[in-house]
């Protein structure tokens, strides 16, 4: 019994890739139409070099021998316009081939970025942008490699394979068998390497994808590492994963290397066994030199195709590792489903309501109690508490980006699991902290979340936001392009473009995250007032972290461990002289104390 744990281990391990490999070639399916055809072209260029040895052989002993002049021109024209044919054969398979996988690759790439844009908020918690990313390009760039670039050779290969030993035996049976005697050596060598080369590439698969996580998170926090004097050690954490990676590739370079040769040897050793008893055969008249020749040509052909198919081989082991991380990332849970009966939005009035909501991003550790709230169309409600408290929680419940595990959240009564998300996000609209804008122009980053709006309505809604002045100003005004994150705008000018996006949907529905943190006085003045012209005609949630901008909600809840600890008006909580009065306290006076010190 103790030996069957690697056989069940190598069963399943092949039982995987047969299974990946089925599931690549369904992205056949389209392009069925133009297999026949590649098929075709492979065969006419295998069969013009199967037959060129034969006719080789043929013209040595029957137009060489024999004197036959004319013959042989003759002949050699014909050998030329087979090996003419077989030329074009062979590109155009190449050429039909490289057609079909790039589209199919092409729409691998599109499957996995739909089904990255689809993923819900809960697997990106956990995933890392830069592992997805590798997977995008890295691992469709290996199966690229492997399928793309080589299989219209492996299949060629393949056909001249097969008809260069129906040639072989046709000829002489003997030395037929003999040239094949090394076959069996050489699927036994080609299934070991591969078993090595497969645990390599599978390793070499996940280390650029932790490289590549990592590549990604440092370049863009690179202003934080010098600001913390992280820079070594991030350099130190790179190096180690950048070492893992090189050891990876070497290893299984290593195992290419000593494959190679080992083929090498056998394709010698196939040919002098050829050459001997070929040779013993000719003197002895029971071949003609014309045979010999023949096989000794069918030889390099014969273990031409062998050594291509097996570099495929061991480069099919990287790509499918690499099918293996794509289709495992497929396979993942798209977003929220909606219910089968699931409606359209009507338009929404504005009213929210939480109904003894419990939600935990783990089952066994609830974030939100027990709430209950109710908003009316058109309230301004603020929530306040301690970092980790549920404030987001709350957000991302009326935004369903999660469900909650019981009670149930309504917008003018409709339990927003009854209505498609789309119908849903489209009414409402947010607003960040740290907003997130878009390489494009100033425009498109306006009209993001409304692509068909005209002109007049981005401008519309930059006048509202109190950013068309800005924007004007700019070198080409609305059609100005930004970098990556909206660089180079300052974090307020970024911010009032949010706002101005928010402003064209025209939500019912308004999520504020703290909008005039870490922008300077005179923008601050702006973004506050882009937002009280926001807000009218709105229900609205402001995640509040200075309590001094929420002094004029109609109510402010207080969350502490996942519950509503307090519930009000300021005025309310203030006359309490509960948590919330406490905390308004000591933001004042660290605010007083601040200004003190600055005016000293």
């Amino acid at each position: 019994m103790r030996g069957t744990g690697p056989v069940v281990a190598s069963e399943q391990k092949a039982n995987r890739q047969l299974s990946t490999l089925q599931r690549f070639l369904q992205y056949l399916r389209p392009h069925r139409k133009d297999v026949p055809i590649a098929l075709t072209l492979v065969a006419v260029g295998a069969a013009t070099q199967a037959i060129g040895p034969f006719l080789i052989g043929w013209s040595i002993d029957n137009l060489i021998i024999q004197g036959n002049l004319p013959g042989l021109l003759l002949m050699l024209g014909a050998l030329g316009l087979i090996y003419i044919a077989g030329v074009w054969a062979i590109r155009g398979q190449i050429l039909r081939v490289g057609w079909i996988m790039q589209r199919l690759l092409a729409q691998l790439r599109q499957d996995i970025f739909t089904k990255i844009q689809s993923l819900p908020v809960s697997f990106f918690d956990r995933s890392e942008a830069g592992d997805l990313m590798s997977r995008l390009l890295n691992d469709v760039s290996t199966v690229n490699q492997a399928f793309g670039q080589t299989i219209a050779q492996m299949l060629g290969n393949t056909f001249s394979l097969i008809g260069i030993v129906i040639a072989m035996l046709s000829i002489n049976f003997q030395l037929g068998l003999l040239s094949n005697l090394v076959v069996p050596l050489m699927i036994f060598t080609t299934g070991l390497f591969a078993r090595w080369a497969r645990a390599r590439f599978r390793v070499t698969r996940q280390t650029i994808g932790d490289l590549s996580a990592k590549l990604e998170e440092d370049i863009g926090s690179v202003r934080e590492a010098q600001a913390f004097n992280r820079v070594g050690l991030n350099i130190e954490e790179f190096d180690l994963l950048n070492a893992a990676n090189r050891d990876a590739n070497v290893q299984a370079v290593a195992i290419t290397a000593a494959f190679l040769p080992s083929i090498d040897f056998l394709n010698t050793l196939a040919t002098a066994g050829v050459l001997a008893y070929g040779g013993y055969l000719a003197v002895t008249g029971a071949v003609t030199v014309g045979v010999v020749t023949s096989f000794l040509l069918y030889i390099q052909q014969f273990f031409r195709p062998i050594q291509i198919l097996s570099q495929f081989y061991t480069q099919a082991q990287s790509a499918l590792a690499g099918l293996e991380r794509i289709f495992m990332l497929l396979d993942e849970p798209s977003q929220l489903n909606d219910a089968p009966d699931a409606i359209a939005m009507p338009m929404i009035q504005g009213e929210v309501i939480f109904e003894q909501v419990t939600f935990g991003y783990t089952p066994d550790q609830p974030v939100l109690k027990g709430v209950n709230l109710k908003a009316q169309p058109g309230q301004m409600i603020a929530l306040v508490g301690p970092t980790g408290a549920g404030k987001s929680t709350i957000i991302n419940l009326i935004l369903r980006f999660y469900d909650v595990t019981s009670g149930a959240v309504k917008i003018d009564g409709i339990d927003v699991r009854q209505v498609t998300q789309a119908s849903l996000r489209r009414q409402i609209g947010i607003v960040l902290q740290d907003n997130i804008l878009f390489s494009g122009t100033v425009a498109e980053n306006i009209a993001f979340g409304y692509p068909q709006a005209t002109q007049a309505e981005i401008e519309a809604a930059a006048q509202l936001a109190n950013v068309h002045e800005f924007i004007t100003s700019l070198p080409q005004g609305y059609s100005t392009q930004l970098g990556e994150r909206g660089a180079p705008l300052s974090q307020g000018q970024r911010q009032l473009v949010s706002i101005a996006r928010a402003v064209l949907i025209n939500p019912k529905i308004l999520i504020l995250d703290e909008a005039t943190s870490s922008i300077d006085t005179r923008t601050e003045a702006l973004v506050q007032d882009a937002i009280a012209r926001l807000l009218q005609g709105r229900t609205s949630f402001v995640i509040a972290h200075r309590l001094s901008t929420v002094s004029q909600a109609d109510q402010v809840l207080v969350i502490q461990q996942g519950q509503i600890a307090e519930q009000g008006t300021h005025a309310e909580l203030m006359a309490q002289q509960g948590i919330y009065a406490n905390l308004y306290a000591l933001q004042l006076g660290a605010a007083t104390a601040s200004l003190s010190m600055s005016s000293e």
